[in-house]
């Protein structure tokens, strides 16, 4: 029987062409094959099983066992000539057949994008700064500050508002004479300076004492969410019925032992404040440090991305925002176009971290691995069961693995950079 005839295209960027010709005969010798064993325990009125003659069942069961045999060796012959000139599809193929007649070769083209060769430029080149960070007493102190902070109260004064203070009002807007949709509001505690207003709305509050009324135009930034107000002038008229000032709550030993501190002490407090600061502090450096890293390795491999591994992508981003928004109608989804570009950075980053892992042979850390299952599953009310499901789904085993080998890749990256250092301090890290 004559070889299958395989012809490569190398088309624009990494689309790829393969024209393949199956010989006849191999489609002749497969149907003929199959309806030999149609025949066996075909059930035709007349005949016997087994009895039919070979005529009568290519009659019969002919067109659809041939039907069946050319899409069986079109997948093979597909699968064949690919490992034949030895490319590594990033997608199915679009199958473009030529010619399916009966006695005739079979010949088609399969069009389909193929993984880029990349060759990583020299990790050791690569130049990171990394940022450090140490926790100082100053930082403690401003954080047990701002816990007391969560917990302030309000105490009316007579004294007109300035800034800090909250101011209960009722307030109504006026838009070119008429009232104001949605710009109405009863009893409506507004501190001074937070930003839960607009800024000129909370300044004019400012002198305001309870019982006082007041009017004043305000000129909504061109920026504004709502279009239809986006650079317009308001009228609004507010009137306090309270001013307050805050009061913090005593650093004592109630006040302590509400954030779970048995002892009551304020150095405990503090201490204990100071090791979810340090962890944060590890979490942040950690997380912009593998920022650093796969901005690096992004700048430093400029490569092609298959198109089919972009639009997955972006089709992974819209599902994923369609759940986090609640959307089920795909006629109200996102357009596709939105995540893109988010989508090609992605995919490109998923290449050349595998291109890492691929050439510094790098494996999944089976210790790391079971202590970032237990990370995971650690806010549980039974962890230890929520670890074995992960363990028994290859899936979420997975997805987990997929992580570690992402730490791993910039641990590794880090250990040949060069890396330089750079200090920051609690709040910029946390606030940057």
């Amino acid at each position: 029987m004559s070889e299958l005839q395989v012809a490569l295209e190398t088309r624009d960027g990494l689309e790829r062409a393969l024209r393949v010709q199956v010989p006849a005969a191999r489609i002749d010798a497969e149907v003929s094959t199959r309806l030999q064993k149609v025949g066996r325990t075909a059930k035709i009125k007349g005949f016997r099983p087994g009895k039919v003659p070979a005529k009568v069942i290519r009659q019969r069961y002919g067109d659809q066992v041939r039907q069946e045999v050319l899409q069986d060796v079109l997948q093979a012959s597909y699968s064949e000539a690919v490992a034949r000139e030895q490319l590594r599809p990033a997608g199915g193929p679009r199958i473009e057949p030529d010619t399916v007649q009966e006695g005739q070769d079979l010949t088609y083209t399969a069009v389909f994008e193929v993984f880029p060769e990349i060759e990583l430029a020299a990790v050791d080149k690569l130049k990171l700064t990394r940022p450090t960070v140490t926790v100082g007493d100053a930082d403690v102190d401003e954080m047990v500050q701002n816990l007391r902070r969560q917990r302030v109260t309000w105490q009316p004064v007579e004294r007109a508002a300035k800034k800090d203070d909250q101011v209960r009002i009722d307030f109504a807007g006026e838009h070119k004479g008429e009232p104001l949709e949605g710009g109405k509001g009863e009893d409506v505690a507004v501190v001074i300076g937070e930003g839960r207003m607009l800024p000129d709305f909370e300044k004019n509050l400012t002198g305001l004492k309870s019982g006082e009324e007041k009017s004043f135009n305000l000129k909504f930034p061109k920026d504004y969410h709502e279009a239809s107000l986006a650079g317009e002038k308001v009228v609004f008229t507010v009137k306090a019925l309270e001013v307050a000032e805050s009061v913090l709550p005593e650093l004592d030993e109630e006040f302590v032992k509400s954030f779970g501190v048995e002892s009551g002490a304020v150095e405990d407090l503090k201490a204990d404040v100071r090791r979810n600061m340090d962890r944060e502090a590890d979490a942040r450096v950690r997380a912009e440090t593998k920022r650093e890293v796969m901005e690096a390795l992004l700048a430093a491999n400029k490569i092609d991305v298959p198109k089919v591994m972009v639009e997955q992508e972006a089709a992974s981003l819209q599902a994923d925002t369609m759940r986090q928004m609640g959307i089920q109608d795909p006629a109200q989804a996102p357009e596709l176009a939105t995540f893109m570009e988010t989508a090609e950075r992605r995919a490109r980053l998923g290449l050349l971290v595998g291109a890492v892992i691929n050439d510094f042979k790098i494996e999944a850390d089976r210790e790391l691995v079971k202590a970032k299952v237990d990370e995971v599953c650690a806010p549980y009310d039974d962890p230890e069961q929520i670890a074995g499901m992960y363990y028994q789904n290859p899936n979420l085993l997975r997805s987990v693995e997929s992580v570690v080998l992402e730490d791993q890749v910039v641990d590794c990256i880090l250990e040949q950079a060069k890396v330089s250092e750079r200090k920051v301090s609690f709040n910029d890290l946390v606030n940057g």
